[in-house]
């Protein structure tokens, strides 16, 4: 199948990369003419502008805008709509939120264009693994794209759903994004279980304590072990394993972490609707607190982030 794809960053490039591995004809453009040669060497045809990219696209055309959210998004996906014509799709795969969904799809939808929203998780490990997609917008140009999103997602036995292969559709535009920000929502929460619990595990090694309630308990041996049949095996300890093995004293981190917007927006979300989320909210205001005064447990945080979605720590307020 024929698409384009504007925006060849750590996400983008890769699912470039894996739509080529199942046979789709890509069409890339990004500013950055190193990104666009980079995927150009894997078989990506390359795109001069965002006009070039949709001339030579055949109607009906896709494109699948993979931005920051937004103004990069806003821009790209405004001037999309005024190039494309009636019965085209957009795919916005960035993590947008999905609120602006419901304001883009609107404006589209008066010149014919549909919008999708496609809440993308996986990081840098889908390039190989695959990523789990979670979609909102029209049935109909769900199932004209699903050559695409069955190839970025990982596969499996199908079930009567498409979940059980890793994406679905989850619903009207915004619905998508809405179910990616309470994946991140979660995510967030998970993450700062794993960090304060072995934040209490380096602790035990501490002179405050009784000596025969000191333990020098090698973390990083732990975290491959729980990695073994236990469940609170996960990808998240997975790759916090991998950065304990490497330095089991997280000498490359500094804790202070980052936030990309949707552990805020799904918080907010729960206090707009009285819904109690306080594991949720805890982890937000915990990455706030790393600001000031970071520790082991936030240095934790910053190598999972570095691990699966190669964030670079943010620097200290």
């Amino acid at each position: 199948m024929q698409i384009g794809l504007i925006g060849l960053g750590r996400m983008g490039a890769n699912i470039a990369r894996r739509l080529l591995g199942h046979g789709h004809g890509i069409l890339v453009y990004d500013q950055m003419p190193a990104a666009l040669d980079a995927v150009g060497r894997d078989g990506g045809m390359l795109a001069a502008s965002i006009e070039d990219l949709v001339s030579r696209l055949t109607p009906p055309r896709a494109v699948w805008v993979m931005l920051p959210a937004g103004d990069a998004t806003d821009t790209t996906i405004e001037r999309l709509g005024e190039l494309l014509g009636v019965g085209d799709a957009i795919i916005d795969g960035g993590n947008t939120f999905w609120r602006d969904d419901l304001r883009r799809a609107a404006a589209l939808k008066l010149r014919g264009v549909h919008h999708l929203d496609v809440g993308t998780s996986g990081g840098l490990l889908g390039a190989e693994h695959g990523y789990c997609l979670m979609i909102g917008g029209e049935s109909e140009i769900v199932r004209r794209l699903e050559p695409v999103f069955a190839a970025l997602a990982p596969g499996g036995e199908a079930k009567g759903s498409s979940a059980a292969q890793g994406w679905l559709h989850v619903g009207p535009n915004g619905a998508g994004h809405f179910v990616k920000m309470i994946h991140n929502g979660i995510e967030y929460a998970m993450m700062q279980a794993y960090a304060e619990g072995f934040q209490i595990l380096k602790e035990t090694d501490s002179d405050a304590l009784p000596a025969a309630e000191r333990f020098a308990l090698d973390i990083g041996d732990i975290a491959e072990l729980w990695r073994r049949g236990s469940i609170v095996a996960s990808t998240l300890l997975d790759v916090t394993a991998a950065a304990l093995g490497k330095d089991p004293t997280l000498q490359d981190f500094s804790g202070v972490v980052g936030d990309n917007g949707e552990g805020r927006w799904t918080v907010q979300v729960a206090i707009e609707r009285a819904i109690p989320a306080m594991a949720l909210t805890t982890a937000l205001n915990a990455r706030f607190r790393s600001r000031q005064t970071p520790n082991f447990a936030d240095k934790i945080i910053s190598a999972m982030r570095r691990g699966f979605g190669g964030h670079v720590e943010a620097g200290k307020k």
